[in-house]
């Protein structure tokens, strides 16, 4: 008999990085079903989405986060619980631990994470803030007992590579350029739909369970300054190149407005501080998808930025 492919629920399914789960988790065979208020589904601009959700066989099931009957009934019929809640319902993500821990029959929590691994971060405020939120949830987690895997997906793909991190830009410089730091720390860049792929394959793998997966395909990882020349050598020209000191950084994230001052400070992290490569990943607390998933075509850096030449 066929291994049964797990009931997989995910919260927050309509958002950014949302949307590329509940594809993924549909294209692998899983029974896939998305918590979704009623007012989303009448929503105009969530329509389009929506209808595409159906086009999978996605199953809707309405509630909302924030009325725990209607979590836990919807929590009831599935296996896995994935959040991809955003940065404003980070903290709520408690009510979800709460109904599955009423529901009794969760084999396993993917919290909304998605970006650095937050218990090995040097961040600053306001940035520093929105990571310790993240932690919690996974103390909470920890506390409860509850199965799970954080995916650490670093940067997405889509929000950095097409302006190359430039502010305010809307294609990638083809003069000039600004670094941050001195350019040497390495970051790791994924596309949105290799996330989805990745974490989808964890969810029925003993390997992943109670660990950190890592999104860290050789190919993805680019210090700012091989970033910077690898466009170069696409587009033929060398860029004019403006480096940012540290201090420098700093002092813009304490006078930059919200929520430009949680990018800044997310900037930093990443590529001042090397918060995505500057530690080994041990076994006891982790495992790197491009290792478990050798046979997933992914997406390299290279390959993403040829739309933009």
């Amino acid at each position: 008999m066929a291994h049964q492919k797990s009931k997989v629920l995910i919260i927050g399914g309509t958002g950014y990085i949302g949307k590329f789960i509940v594809e993924a988790s549909a294209k692998a065979n899983h029974p896939t079903f998305v918590f979704v208020r009623e007012t989303t589904v009448n929503d105009p601009a969530k329509g389009a989405l929506i209808q595409n959700f159906k086009n999978l066989g996605v199953t809707l099931l309405y509630g909302d986060l924030y009325d725990h009957e209607s979590l836990v009934k919807a929590i009831k019929q599935v296996d896995m619980v994935m959040s991809t809640v955003g940065n404003m319902q980070l903290a709520d993500q408690t009510k979800i631990i709460a109904a599955i821990k009423e529901a009794g029959n969760v084999k396993r929590f993917f919290p909304s994470e998605f970006g650095n691994d937050v218990d090995r971060v040097h961040a600053v405020e306001p940035a520093k803030s929105a990571f310790a939120i993240k932690a919690q949830i996974r103390r909470a987690i920890e506390a409860e007992g509850i199965p799970y895997t954080y995916v650490s997906s670093n940067c997405f793909a889509g929000y950095f590579l097409p302006t190359l991190v430039q502010p305010g830009a809307t294609c990638p410089p083809r003069d000039k350029v600004i670094i941050l730091g001195d350019g040497n720390p390495k970051a790791i860049f994924n596309k949105e739909e290799d996330i989805g792929t990745y974490t989808i394959r964890a969810v029925d793998d003993p390997r992943t369970l109670n660990k950190v997966l890592y999104l860290k395909p050789p190919r993805n990882i680019y210090s700012f300054n091989e970033l910077v020349a690898l466009w170069e050598k696409k587009i033929g020209k060398v860029l004019e190149k403006v480096y940012v000191p540290e201090d420098k950084l700093l002092n813009d994230i304490l006078e930059a407005p919200i929520p430009i001052n949680v990018i800044l400070a997310i900037n930093h992290s990443v590529f001042v501080k090397g918060d995505h490569t500057n530690f080994e990943i041990e076994p006891s607390f982790g495992v790197e998808a491009s290792e478990l998933y050798p046979d997933v075509k992914y997406t390299t850096v290279e390959e993403y930025l040829d739309q933009f030449v």
